[in-house]
C-alpha cells in the first residue's frame, strides 16, 4: 500500500490516504507507456507537410542541351532536383499519421501512469479546491501554498469545474482536466499531478471496475 498525505490549501497536512497498486494496475509496464505517448503524439500531427516533385515545379521539361559534343557534362531538364529550383526527390506529402491502440491498453496505460506519479511522489492531494468565483490570484496563491508554482502541474477535479479550469488556464505550465478525462500523455507530460480527493476516490472506482 501507498500511503499519500492529504493537505488543505495552505499545504498543511490534514491527513493521508492510502492508495493500494492494485487499483492503477499493479505494476508499470513501461513499454506499454512508452507506445501508448507516441499513439498520443502522433495523432496530433497535422501531417500537411508537402513538397514539390520534379513533375510539380515550373521549368520547362526540354533537356538543357544536347547530350554530345559540347564538352559539358550531360543533363537532363531545369526541373531535376540536381538543379536549383528544381524539384524536391523522395520529399514528404501529405499524410494522416492517425492510427488507435486497442482501448484496453489506452486504458491500462493511464492507470499506471497514475501509479508511476504515486510511486514518485508527485502526487499532491488536496481535501477540497473549490472556489467562489473565476480568479486567478486565488489559484495562483494556492498552488504556491503546495509549492507547485515552479514546475509543470497538472490539476484534476471530480468531474468539469468552470471555476477552477478558468482561474488556472492562464497561469503558465499549468493543465486542467477532469478525472474521466486523464490520459497517460497528460499525466506524465506534467511534472507534478493535483488531485481533489473526490477525483482521487473517482479514479480509484475506476481503476477497480476495470
Amino acid at each position: 500500500m501507498l500511503s499519500v498525505n492529504v493537505v488543505n490549501r495552505q499545504g498543511e497536512s490534514v491527513g493521508s490516504v492510502e492508495v493500494d497498486p492494485a487499483e492503477f494496475g499493479g505494476e508499470v509496464n513501461r513499454q506499454l507507456l512508452h507506445d501508448v505517448v507516441l499513439m498520443y503524439l502522433a495523432n496530433q500531427r497535422a501531417g500537411t507537410h508537402s513538397t514539390l516533385r520534379r513533375g510539380e515545379v515550373a521549368g520547362s521539361t526540354k533537356k538543357l542541351f544536347r547530350q554530345k559534343g559540347t564538352g559539358n557534362a550531360r543533363v537532363g531538364n531545369r526541373r531535376t532536383n540536381k538543379r536549383k529550383g528544381g524539384g524536391t526527390a523522395k520529399g514528404p506529402k501529405p499524410r494522416d499519421y492517425e492510427y488507435h491502440l486497442p482501448k484496453r491498453m489506452v486504458r491500462a496505460a493511464t492507470r499506471m501512469a497514475l501509479l508511476s506519479k504515486f510511486q514518485d511522489n508527485e502526487v499532491v492531494v488536496v481535501d477540497d479546491l473549490s472556489l467562489p468565483d473565476i480568479k486567478t490570484k486565488p489559484m495562483a496563491d494556492i498552488l504556491k501554498a503546495l509549492k507547485l508554482n515552479e514546475t509543470t502541474c497538472l490539476i484534476s477535479t471530480a468531474g468539469s469545474d468552470d471555476n477552477v479550469y478558468k482561474s488556472a488556464r492562464n497561469i503558465r505550465g499549468v493543465e486542467v482536466l477532469p478525472a474521466s478525462q486523464l490520459n497517460a500523455y497528460m499525466v506524465l507530460r506534467q511534472k507534478r499531478l493535483l488531485l481533489t480527493r473526490p477525483a482521487l476516490d473517482e479514479l480509484r472506482k475506476a481503476g477497480q471496475k476495470n
